[in-house]
């Protein structure tokens, strides 16, 4: 949760800092958008084995509880920090 932050304040400033906003072709702008979505893609799976561990029998369900908060959290602030991102351009 805390490098998608960070990844998408880095997107935020860099874009605010260049005049024009970043370049889509520019390989660091590639390299934050590959990022983002690789964190995201993480943060799904994280989200379904979370789910799965909870539906689990004879199992105990604090970490499967803790993976779906966590990742839950993760999706849906990214959401909405790329949400107030694009509402302020």
């Amino acid at each position: 949760m805390v490098l998608m932050f960070l990844l998408v304040v880095v997107a935020g400033v860099l874009t605010h800092a260049t005049p024009g906003g970043l370049d889509p072709k520019a390989p660091l702008t590639i390299a934050i958008g590959f990022g983002i979505l690789l964190f995201a893609l993480t943060a799904l799976v994280a989200l379904v084995l979370g789910v799965v561990g909870l539906f689990q029998r004879d199992r105990q369900k604090t970490f499967a509880v803790l993976g779906v908060l966590f990742s839950a959290a993760t999706l849906v602030s990214t959401a909405l920090l790329m949400r107030l991102g694009s509402s302020h351009s």
